[in-house]
């Protein structure tokens, strides 16, 4: 029985309205947790993701490992602290970083040793290093130490990495214990292959964890594969704990997931769009880099309740992102994570009320706009 409480208030189909909750504080779910990968959300102050309405961010192992150290940062009153971020952190284990480079690293089944990407120097992970590392930074949710597989891969390849992850699993869940007050996450591989899938979610059942993420999706493979994995996944994970699907960040994405029985997102899709001139509104997606907004005296949303979206004109902003302006990419990613956290909301109360699949089929966020 896990010792973090999820309580589930209300359903619409698949789609689930929840509270997970932590002595920092709860993560109302469906929630998206902004990535703050080297204690930063960037471009943002603290308090202004709190606005936007986040309940948790995202930190990463790998970089934070590299940078400052996660003995500094335990040393200096742990990641919340450090970062002036009071509520909870969930941190991923470094696994994504075992895909993403890959010609900095060299894996055995014991762990993966890195090359650092800033000064070359060497850097060993394991599971249980991974786990201890998070337990130093303070995080709420851990996540154990996996390998992510770049699609499309051969389906030998996929196993392999599946069974791996499975092992390291049951030695992060040992690694971890039983502490007060903070969760592990086990985490589903199997690329897009329906049946390792599967096996995947059951062996992480049998071990026993108190979340569930989905790994190994948006690495390559089109939507529709994506969504048959979730198809053949979800159901397979206990209905009583949180599911996260990892890096899944594009809106339409988030809702088809949700419709899924998915809980939780993290993506840098709205941060990165911002620092590139990208905004993401409720009418849909703008780049403001286009000439046509330089005379438009209209803000991104006039009703919006964020700032960034109702104070400044678009082209104000178009100038900003013209002229390479610090600003333009702090407006802009504001705008984003607060559209994105009101998606996050509407569909909150659309599933509360019962009215989820027409609240998701008239979500124009992410796609273009007929004008402007």
């Amino acid at each position: 029985m896990s010792q973090i409480p999820f309580r589930i208030s209300a359903t619409d189909g698949a789609a689930r309205v929840g509270e997970l909750e932590f002595p920092r504080g709860e993560i109302r779910t469906p929630a998206f947790m902004p990535v703050g990968t080297a204690a930063t959300v960037k471009a943002m102050y603290p308090e202004q993701v709190r606005e936007t309405g986040a309940d948790v961010v995202l930190g990463n192992v790998y970089h934070l490992m590299l940078r400052p150290g996660a003995e500094r940062v335990a040393a200096l009153g742990g990641l919340h602290h450090f970062m002036r971020w009071p509520r909870p952190i969930l941190t991923d284990s470094g696994g994504f970083q075992v895909m993403s480079l890959a010609a900095l690293r060299k894996l055995d089944r014991d762990g993966v040793t890195f090359r650092s990407h800033v000064d070359g120097s060497q850097h060993r992970l394991t599971p249980e290093r991974s786990v201890e590392i998070q337990r130093l930074l303070g995080s709420d949710v851990t996540m154990q130490l996996d390998e992510c597989v770049r699609l499309p891969a051969t389906p030998e390849e996929v196993e392999r990495a599946m069974l791996l992850s499975l092992d390291w699993a049951e030695r992060s869940k040992a690694a971890f214990g039983a502490p007060e007050g903070r969760a592990l996450f086990g985490i589903v591989q199997g690329g897009d292959v329906a049946e390792l899938r599967k096996r995947s979610a059951r062996g992480l059942v049998r071990l026993g964890f108190d979340g569930y993420a989905i790994g190994g999706l948006a690495v390559g493979e089109p939507q529709d594969t994506m969504l048959a994995m979730l198809d053949e996944t979800v159901p397979e994970l206990p209905a009583d704990r949180p599911r996260y699907l990892m890096g899944v960040g594009a809106p339409d994405d988030l809702l088809k997931a949700i419709a899924r029985g998915v809980d939780m997102f993290d993506c840098v899709m709205p941060t990165r769009a911002g620092r590139h001139g990208q905004a993401y509104t409720r009418f849909g997606r703008i780049n403001l880099k286009n000439a046509r907004h330089a005379d438009d005296p209209r803000p991104l949303d006039e009703e919006s309740d964020c700032p960034a979206l109702r104070d400044y004109s678009r082209a104000y902003l178009h100038h900003l992102v013209r002229s390479g302006e610090i600003l333009g990419m702090m407006l802009l990613t504001w705008a984003n994570l607060a559209t994105y956290q009101a998606l996050m909301a509407g569909a909150r109360a659309a599933i509360a009320e019962g009215r989820f699949e027409a609240y998701a089929a008239a979500a124009s966020v992410g796609r273009e706009p007929q004008e402007g």
